[in-house]
């Protein structure tokens, strides 16, 4: 069965940035994607300052800068009181590179892949190729695919599933995905609107906390994305325009409706594979884990998954390494996912939802302590910026 090819499964940021990664290392890929074209979701936005650092060799950081809003800082705020505390992420300019969140929408940084993996002779991507299930031997993995020209059978020494949450990759595996779905859903609205009209203090990214409503807000290249949780609401209705108005309205009230250009729901979870490795396949990604958008982590622990893992099998391909160093994926990542992304939004969202006077009250006072403190807030941006995390994988593999 052995393939000198390395499939991916999904072709969304993790997938195409994984395919991208190995082809410049000399890898050639396969990448099978079930959806008949790139999806265009608002869900994602956020690059932290050392995903910007690790994605620059790839030519992805450039490719962000150009596409993307550059944010300096970041505020909590009280629906009731305003402004709280406003963080510069310059403290960490002897930490980073790129001392500063970029917010740029995941689809456009699938869209900017693609255009390169277009140009590599040894890619070969494969829209509306869904992955069926897969068959391992000893020296090589097959996935059966249904195609538009009806089945076929793709054969690789190797195999990643970037195919998210519902993965059929890691399902294939007979790997338990462990965690929690969130009860409330989380709605995505996006507005032209500038609510620095309404409200002159705003930076480009907030988080407001509230006892009934908490909201993220952030302001992207073209608009405002407004993030807020959905209870009692079904899905259709909380899409209506008359919903999200509400929403809106209930926010910043106007005269006028708010112009909706995006409109989404989402399940949250918190939830991590109970494996990222079974023979010669991986999972990686939203594959491996999930967690609640609050701090915009998601994305750059699945783009961290493909930087680790592509450099790994890359030495494997080229005979620097042993298949051993394979297990040393899950040993470096899975332990950043379990105590610091799943545990930092986690923590996110119980602070923004609070509804003790008393506990909010001092959330509220901790963070104004902790921003006008200068030691306290570097330590704060080192954590939510992922450098931390980033640092105690190292030194925990090394």
């Amino acid at each position: 069965m052995k393939s000198d090819r390395v499939l991916v499964v999904g072709a969304g940021p993790v997938g195409v940035t994984l395919a991208l990664l190995l082809a410049q290392r000399g890898l050639p890929v396969t990448v099978l994607e079930a959806e008949a074209r790139p999806i265009i979701d608002y869900r994602a936005s956020t690059f932290h300052p050392p995903t910007m650092d690790m994605l620059e060799e790839s030519g992805i950081t450039a490719g962000l800068l150009a596409m993307g809003r550059v944010c300096p800082t970041f505020q909590y705020r009280d629906r009731r009181e305003g402004k709280i505390a406003e963080f510069d992420l310059g403290l960490l300019r002897n930490d980073t590179r790129h001392p500063y969140r970029l917010q740029c929408e995941q689809f456009k940084l699938v869209e900017f892949v693609l255009q390169r993996l277009a140009t590599m002779p040894e890619v070969d991507v494969r829209f509306a190729h869904r992955v069926e299930s897969l068959v391992q031997t000893d020296d090589g993995v097959a996935a059966l695919v249904t195609t538009p020209s009806g089945a076929e059978r793709f054969a690789g020494s190797w195999l990643v599933g970037t195919d998210g949450g519902r993965s059929t990759v890691r399902k294939s595996l007979g790997i338990e995905f462990e965690g929690l779905t969130y009860p409330e859903r989380f709605l995505v609205a996006g507005t032209t609107f500038d609510f620095r009209s309404a409200i002159p203090d705003l930076c480009s990214v907030h988080y407001i906390a509230d006892a009934d409503e908490w909201v993220t807000l952030l302001e992207i290249p073209d608009m405002w994305r407004f993030i807020a949780p959905v209870q009692a609401a079904s899905d259709e209705e909380a899409l209506s325009d008359a919903f999200i108005q509400s929403r809106l309205q209930g926010f910043v009230p106007r005269g006028t409706h708010y112009d909706i250009q995006v409109r989404a729901i989402y399940r949250a979870h918190q939830r991590v594979a109970a494996a990222y490795r079974r023979g010669r396949a991986f999972v990686a990604g939203d594959a491996a884990h999930l967690n609640n958008p609050i701090g915009g982590m998601g994305l750059n622990g699945g783009l961290h998954d493909a930087l680790d893992l592509a450099e790994r099998i890359a030495r494997v391909w080229r005979g620097d390494a042993t298949a051993d160093i394979l297990d040393g994926f899950e040993r470096k990542r899975k332990p950043v996912v379990v105590s610091a992304i799943l545990a930092q939004t986690a923590q996110n969202k119980r602070l923004l939802e609070e509804r003790d006077p008393v506990v909010r009250k001092e959330t509220l006072e901790r963070w104004r302590r902790t921003a006008a403190d200068p030691e306290l807030a570097y330590r704060h941006l080192l954590q939510t910026s992922m450098i931390a995390a980033l640092r105690a994988a190292e030194q925990s593999s090394a």
